[in-house]
């Protein structure tokens, strides 16, 4: 309980701009900037997920498979609606208190309660399939694959669920600091092997048959003399782009490896707590300052850094079009161009946007803490 505690202070005091813990002074975040918008975002569904975020931490965000987007909202409503039309398909109340969000597989999703326990749920009709007790937290969503379920604790654990069954089917343990993020990494969960960062800033290749390590690399090396010097937390999602892995660590590098062979391509001085997206040869990602930044995938070379959005907690970004966007904390969604970075349109969604944006085809799909599912396009 203390280093969970610890972990949300610290988080506000490093992260947030919200304000210093204990201090007197605000870090306010950076006014809106005019521009003049070269695209036009059109709306083309939302709709009300049964019920909103709440106010706690949470890394909620939608999750989508063929035809379908299922969201779910904290007080344990789930839905399915079609990514076309926004059609809700069905909804169901779990009656449980939701942290994650929802991890998706051709056939089955799965949700993890604020107790810990793992929800399947069959993708057609909502349907439970069953729940499994895990040993700790789980506040990033659960990964699937067609044979396991994936999900990473916040005690340092990743554990592997049987899909049919719920059977625990391997753990692996890693040894987790005594301070982190209030946060953890969501894996891949690919045929063979799951891929995974930790809050050690380590990142592993766990075998699927076994959970034994396959390979292991240091994303961030713990540096300073202090305890929150030394947090090297690597909570985003590993992006795969081209057969190779990049993953971002808190206070550590950017990443990029090979993930066949283990070895590390390149790696780039830089802090961020999100998932990256990947567009035009670059790898994009929103560094803890608010900083989006473009790099060159195969050599780190920076192509753009836009520095307008700082301390304003943006999202992880996503590509959609030739544009890349963010969210933020007073709800707005930034979209700036993939070629040098300037603003070419926003869009407020009238509340805080917290959990990763999803794209399919030229579609955007946001979640907005007041439980709004919106679908945009630019024109």
């Amino acid at each position: 309980m203390l280093r969970r505690i610890a972990s949300i202070a610290l988080f506000s005091l490093a992260l947030s701009g919200c304000g210093f813990w204990g201090g007197s002074e605000e870090v306010q975040p950076n006014k809106l900037v005019d521009f003049t918008a070269e695209k036009k975002v059109v709306v083309r569904w939302s709709a009300n997920i049964g019920g909103d975020l709440g106010d706690k931490f949470h890394q909620m965000a939608p999750a989508i498979s063929g035809d379908s987007i299922f969201a779910a909202s904290a007080d344990g409503a789930v839905s399915s609606f079609n990514v076309e039309t926004g059609s809700k398909l069905w909804s169901v109340d779990l009656d449980v208190v939701l942290l994650a969000g929802v991890g998706a597989g051709t056939s089955n999703l799965a949700v993890a309660t604020q107790s810990g326990v793992i929800i399947c749920l069959d993708a057609t009709t909502g349907a439970e399939v069953w729940r499994k007790q895990v040993s700790s937290e789980v506040v990033a969503a659960p990964q699937l694959n067609n044979q396991i379920v994936v999900a990473q604790l916040i005690n340092g654990q990743i554990v592997a669920l049987d899909l049919q069954t719920g059977v625990q089917r391997w753990v692996y343990d890693s040894l987790a600091p005594r301070l982190t993020l209030r946060g953890t990494s969501s894996p891949i969960v690919a045929s063979d092997v799951t891929l995974a960062g930790l809050d050690n800033g380590k990142f592993v290749a766990l075998d699927n048959e076994s959970g034994s390590v396959l390979w292991e690399q240091n994303v961030s090396i713990a540096q300073g003399r202090s305890e929150l010097e030394r947090m090297t937390d690597v909570d985003g999602r590993p992006l795969l782009f081209e057969n190779v892995v990049y993953i971002a660590g808190f206070q550590g590098n950017l990443v990029a490896i090979n993930p066949f062979n283990a070895q590390t391509l390149w790696a780039k001085k830089m802090s961020s707590y999100h998932s990256l997206a990947a567009g035009f040869g670059n790898i994009y990602v929103s560094e803890s300052v608010g900083h989006v930044q473009a790099l060159d995938a195969r050599s780190a070379a920076s192509v753009w850094r836009q520095d307008q959005l700082e301390n304003r907690q943006i999202t992880a970004p996503a590509v959609i079009g030739n544009a890349v966007a963010v969210g933020d904390s007073e709800g707005y969604i930034h979209f700036l161009s993939q070629i040098d970075g300037h603003f070419v349109a926003r869009y407020d969604t009238g509340s805080r946007l917290v959990g990763d944006m999803k794209v399919k085809g030229s579609t955007l799909y946001a979640l907005t803490d007041a439980g709004r599912l919106l679908a945009l396009t630019l024109n």
